[in-house]
């Protein structure tokens, strides 16, 4: 036996390597279901939801001597919104569960809820494709590109639209808003004001009353564009048929026993009107 103190050196083949931290691969879990109107499909009610859309009524002048005699009949109109159904399962073997680290037994349990929470936000991004279309591809965006449609929203000739209005967009093309706004610092002093502040934090700011929200969720195609969203928030309806349900089930015919995860969820998108989302195509390539 050797004389000297016992080190982690001198043990190194009986200590084992464990996992101190453990972290996933990091993803946006999105916005846009926060951002559109939601309602819940009640128990028992069949499996779609209705809304009905009533027509405006015209009033007509008349005099005193108008007899009148001319009722104007309710029209209406309606949209039928289907939730469908993801799922998502995971299974773990019980000698997995033994060995690894208890910190990244945390973390991979937190995965099935991220990766439902991307789903359901990259879900709402491809219904509002195919929307009116601002902006230019292989150009950067501009502020006043969410101020047009802003207001032709707000302003629309058959139906105005409601506030709030968010505009989604993705870091590469907010990051032209910041370069509109703070273009020339550097060789004068920045003023207090909105410029310091997208100077200083980032840019965080409404643009003509529209709240700006980034969303890394947005695709960027072959030649770098990316399409962005601006919207009322009551132009879409988020219809959700239930709450993610989570289920465990014992599997001891597979290698060995384990465990598997079910996440189910289920909801769909429904579009109220055309008139109230605007589609801003522009230049998404990677900052410099």
């Amino acid at each position: 036996m050797a004389a000297g103190n016992t080190t982690t050196g001198s043990l190194a083949d009986s200590l084992d390597t464990v996992a101190a931290a453990a972290r996933s691969r990091r993803q946006f879990d999105g916005v846009m279901p926060q951002l559109v109107d939601r309602v819940e499909l009640d128990a028992n009610t069949g499996t779609a939801w209705k809304e009905v859309v009533l027509a405006n009524l015209n009033p007509q002048a008349v005099t005193e001597s108008t007899v009148m005699d001319n009722p104007q009949q309710y029209d209406d109109s309606a949209i039928t919104i289907t939730p469908e159904m993801v799922q998502i399962q995971t299974f773990i073997t019980d000698k997995t569960g033994r060995n690894l680290s208890s910190k990244v037994l945390a973390k991979m349990g937190a995965m099935p809820g991220e990766a439902m929470m991307r789903k359901k936000d990259q879900d709402g991004l491809a219904a509002a494709d195919a929307s009116t279309q601002l902006g230019a591809a292989g150009s950067p965006v501009q502020t006043g590109d969410v101020a047009s449609a802003r207001y032709r929203i707000t302003s629309n000739t058959t139906e105005p639209g409601p506030m709030p209005i968010s505009g989604v967009f993705h870091g590469f093309c907010i990051k032209d808003f910041y370069d509109e706004l703070v273009g020339g610092t550097g060789t004068y002093p920045v003023p207090d004001g909105a410029t310091a502040t997208v100077f200083q934090s980032g840019f965080n700011l409404p643009i003509a009353n529209v709240s700006i929200h980034e969303d890394g969720n947005i695709s960027i195609d072959g030649n770098n564009d990316a399409k962005n969203f601006v919207f009322s928030k009551m132009g879409w309806v988020l219809v959700e048929g239930q709450k993610i349900r989570t289920e465990v089930r014992r599997e001891p015919h597979i290698g060995g026993g384990g465990d598997s995860l079910f996440l189910t969820d289920e909801y769909a998108y429904g579009l109220r009107s055309s008139n109230w989302t605007f589609e801003i195509i522009g230049d998404a390539t990677a900052p410099a």
